[in-house]
């Protein structure tokens, strides 16, 4: 078959996305602090974007001039005719602040504070960095009078520890990168192990739990010898099994067993760096007069309009150079389109959000009542056949995103459930309902006799709802439950 080259002509269509609308898009699945950073960037990127702080409605009337349509009538406000100009030259005013006592004196209202105290600290005085596991360690090390290779050993050993405070690397292999003697190596250890807190420099979970009874003069407790002879057990709390091994009463070995469960399985993790995130609600639901009233969070999302002065200078061209009129003239309209675009897509994802809640309020009603056992099964197409949009549009609104309802703080995901059926063809309970009564049972359950999977499957068949036990198990595990053999506690009077 002979190779050749031609020409053909194909007609194909093809969906592509323009940036306008990978922007909304990305927009979209945001949460409102993530927004907030966004905007800002574009603020900082684009003049013709500009933090409005005077109109309130300023969101609206660019989405007026977005759309093509003549903004309402107002009166000409010669702060808002262009953008106020700032000179330089005129100091006056700054003369007066003095800087050097700035954060001490105009931080902060003067009734709260007495101007003439020469030696009141500031708030930056105070700003101090965690300590960390190493920093607390080293520290510790210091208080020791040790030689220089010593010393070169002790840092080695507390860099190789993990976030718990368990050393991650073998004996062996401090000698070989210190070139240190194993007598050295095994001394600094022990060092290192006698520090606070106590615990840390273990090599497992096992040498932990031993330092620490060893640092409450508990080594030749009962504790220490389960510890050290039946941690096996202890893992899978066989405490029958103890007691048979090791010939002791029951009532001792729990006592020792709460001993240990009141050691610290991870004693690095006192200074670990984690910091607490706090969550902050995108959308606030509030009943008043015996409706539900939707607020959208805008706190901290700067409202936007287009710098007038910019404005002034497309429409006049004025203080543009004559040379380079069609390039200012077309570098200030690109970054208009870019501007309109970014408030136009604001507003859309505002008004989409509302549009979500709002079906979710209607669906879950008897939720914002009477509390989560009361949720009902919902899909993502339930509320875009609802709100008359796509599945995917519905699953990045809900992604990310907190409402703080009267039943408390929940993720919108929280309120798409899959659903449970009933013996009695009655309606069917959403898994999330399922989830809430099952850990009220645990907590409610004779420790002494835990329930089965099997067993709480059919208490929760009495009530006529259909689940099986490998959907119990399922369930249990989402919540952090252990097995029935694992909760179970062995009643004192045992021997």
């Amino acid at each position: 078959m002979a190779l050749e080259l031609r020409q053909q002509l194909k007609l194909s269509q093809q969906l592509v996305m323009t940036p306008q609308l990978q922007q909304a898009i990305k927009l979209l699945q945001l949460s409102t602090l993530e927004l907030s950073d966004v905007v800002q960037q574009e603020i900082e990127q684009n003049p013709l974007l500009e933090e409005d702080t005077n109109t309130p409605d300023s969101h609206h009337e660019s989405l007026h001039e977005v759309m093509g349509e003549a903004p309402p009538p107002e009166e000409p406000s010669p702060l808002l005719d262009r953008t106020a100009e700032v000179s330089m030259d005129d100091n006056a005013g700054l003369k007066e602040i003095d800087w050097s006592n700035y954060e001490n004196e105009y931080e902060t209202p003067s009734s709260f504070r007495e101007r003439d105290d020469g030696d009141m600290s500031s708030s930056l005085d105070i700003l101090t960095k965690k300590t960390s596991l190493e920093d607390h360690l080293l520290w510790q090390l210091k208080f020791n009078e040790l030689t220089e290779e010593e010393e070169r050993v002790g840092i080695f050993i507390i860099g190789n520890l993990n976030r718990d405070g368990f050393l991650q690397v073998d004996e062996a292999d401090i000698i070989a990168e210190t070139n240190s003697s194993p007598v050295t190596v095994q001394w600094l250890l022990a060092l290192i192990q006698d520090m606070d807190p106590s615990g840390v420099g273990a090599r497992n979970l096992k040498e932990s739990l031993l330092l620490q009874l060893s640092h409450l003069s508990l080594s030749d407790s009962t504790a220490s010898l389960l510890v050290r002879d039946y941690m096996h057990f202890l893992e899978t709390r066989n405490y029958a099994g103890i007691a048979k091994a090791s010939k002791l009463p029951m009532k001792e070995i729990l006592t020792a067993v709460e001993l240990i469960t009141g050691l610290n399985p991870h004693p690095g993790r006192a200074f670990a760096d984690d910091e607490a995130h706090f969550i902050t609600p995108d959308i606030y639901v509030y009943k008043m007069d015996g409706e539900y009233v939707i607020q959208l969070n805008d706190d901290g999302l700067p409202r936007l309009k287009i710098s007038n002065f910019y404005k002034d200078i497309l429409k006049d061209h004025k203080d543009i150079p004559v040379a380079s009129v069609n390039e200012t003239k077309g570098y200030i309209q690109e970054k208009l389109r870019s501007a309109m675009w970014l408030i136009k897509s604001i507003q859309q994802r505002q008004r989409t959000i509302y549009k979500v809640v709002e079906s979710l309020v209607k669906f879950q009603l008897d939720f914002f009542e009477k509390g989560p056992t009361f949720l009902k099964p919902l899909i993502l197409r339930d509320v875009a056949d609802d709100i008359e949009m796509h599945e995917s549009t519905v699953s990045r609104v809900t992604t990310n995103k907190y409402v703080h309802t009267p039943q408390g703080i929940y993720e919108l995901k929280y309120f798409f459930n899959s659903s449970i059926g009933r013996y009695d063809g009655e309606e069917d309970m959403a898994s999330e309902s399922i989830k809430v009564k099952m850990r009220q049972v645990f907590q409610d359950e004779n420790s002494e006799k835990p329930l089965s999977d099997m067993a709480l499957s059919k208490l929760f068949a009495k009530e006529n709802i259909k689940i099986a036990r490998r959907t119990v198990a399922k369930y249990r595990e989402q919540l952090g439950i252990l097995p029935a053999k694992f909760r179970k506690k062995p009643a004192i009077s045992r021997r």
